[in-house]
């Protein structure tokens, strides 16, 4: 019983360093409007940038607290984190203009990036292979829970107070978070573990990960999968407050899309041990380019169709890619958990680039209807196929020439 408890509040504690990316993001897509015009953004297609560059400090800042982390530990890292988030926190508050404002968003995804590539690296310190990707979905559907709430959230302080007050309620919670760090978590990274920080560790840790295929190729997937997802992010408000018109309803339309995601990475936990993390991936991006393919069939060259068809397409591709996000980081990081941290890095920044390259490309075209979006959800689904074919083709090859050796 003691064991269950104590593992139930890592889950809980790893979401919650986790959640504080989403609350970061999504608490503040009711007042995109109320920022642009307050910091003079003349494009509303510009107000995307305000999401966009929170993911680019998110993969930049793991390049800096991956190694440390290798080397100094986990816990003081999360620490440096978010004492940078706070910092980053008031400049958004203060800012005056959207080059300001774009510097304080990226300074905020350096900062959370430390509490958010640390719990991945915490967890692979602590478990492996499927069951790693099993208490990663348990993990994820905890963190699915602020998105849930987050917009809600948002829009209640919007309407009571004034958009700097949503990076207040940010940093509050921010300062629980950390102060239960701070008491109920020990240190992960054994004494033995730790490599000694030097001016090549990032390089060395790059010569590691480019050994592995099976770490490339699922990091590239997870990117493209990523990416998808921005743009939804990025682009949610415009479509459902601007297209729809339904300003009132958006926080509980991205509540009700968000859960979608928790149940599949709910039942992701259930299933991944049961048919293994591949076929998960598998069977999820093929249901990914369906959905896709068969929305720019229907409505392709149409104006955007009646709301609740929008809904449900939207639902089933989340749903599908609820199994992928825990499997594809558990994948990726299964050749490297000797160099957890400066794996997490390097991984999540080359998902997390290639995510905000295609968010910035894609969001840019969605201004009429959703068709885009889904077309960017097409194209992204196809590379991920064919870079899934490329490594079951190596990894059959290999199996091969490692038989006829035995032979």
């Amino acid at each position: 019983m003691q064991k269950q408890s104590s593992q139930f509040e890592f889950i809980a504690l790893m979401a919650a360093l986790m959640s504080i990316v989403a609350l970061a993001i999504d608490a503040l897509l009711p007042a995109l409007d109320f920022i642009g015009i307050s910091i003079g953004i003349t494009q509303t297609t510009d107000n995307q940038l305000l999401i966009t560059m929170i993911f680019l400090g998110l993969g930049l800042g793991p390049l800096f607290f991956g190694p440390i982390s290798d080397s100094l530990g986990r816990k003081p890292i999360v620490y440096m984190g978010f004492g940078l988030f706070i910092i980053a926190s008031l400049i958004c508050v203060h800012s005056e203009s959207l080059e300001i404002m774009i510097f304080g968003r990226i300074l905020q995804g350096i900062g959370l990036s430390a509490p958010r590539t640390i719990s991945i690296a915490m967890v692979r310190d602590t478990y492996s292979g499927d069951y790693m990707a099993r208490i990663m979905s348990f993990i994820t559907v905890v963190f699915i829970l602020v998105p849930v709430v987050a917009p809600a959230m948002g829009k209640f302080v919007l309407d009571h107070y004034n958009w700097q007050a949503i990076f207040y309620l940010q940093l509050f919670f921010s300062i629980i978070v950390s102060c239960w760090f701070w008491f109920r978590q020990p240190e992960t990274l054994a004494l033995n573990k730790r490599v000694r920080f030097t001016s090549h560790i990032f390089i060395d840790g790059l010569k590691e990960i480019k050994k592995s295929k099976r770490t490339i190729g699922f990091t590239l997937i997870s990117g493209f999968v990523m990416g998808s997802f921005m743009v939804y992010l990025s682009t949610a408000q415009q479509i459902f407050q601007i297209q729809y018109g339904l300003k009132e309803q958006f926080p509980y339309i991205f509540a009700g899309l968000a859960i979608a995601i928790g149940t599949a990475t709910f039942l992701n936990g259930t299933f991944v041990v049961k048919f293994g993390m591949e076929k998960m991936v598998t069977t999820s991006l093929l249901t990914f380019f369906g959905i896709s393919l068969l929305y720019i069939v229907l409505f392709n060259g149409n104006a955007n169709p009646p709301i609740v068809i929008l809904l449900m397409f939207f639902a089933s591709q989340f749903f599908a890619i609820g199994f992928l996000f825990g499997n594809l980081r558990a994948l990726a990081m299964e050749p490297v958990g000797h160099i957890a941290g400066i794996g997490a890095a390097i991984t999540g920044f080359i998902s997390t680039m290639m995510a905000v390259s295609i968010s910035t490309l894609i969001g840019r075209f969605v201004s009429n209807t959703a068709l885009p979006l889904f077309i960017g959800f097409l194209v992204c689904s196809i590379l991920s196929i064919l870079v899934l074919m490329y490594l079951k083709i190596n990894t059959s090859e290999k199996s091969i020439v490692e038989q006829v050796k035995i032979e």
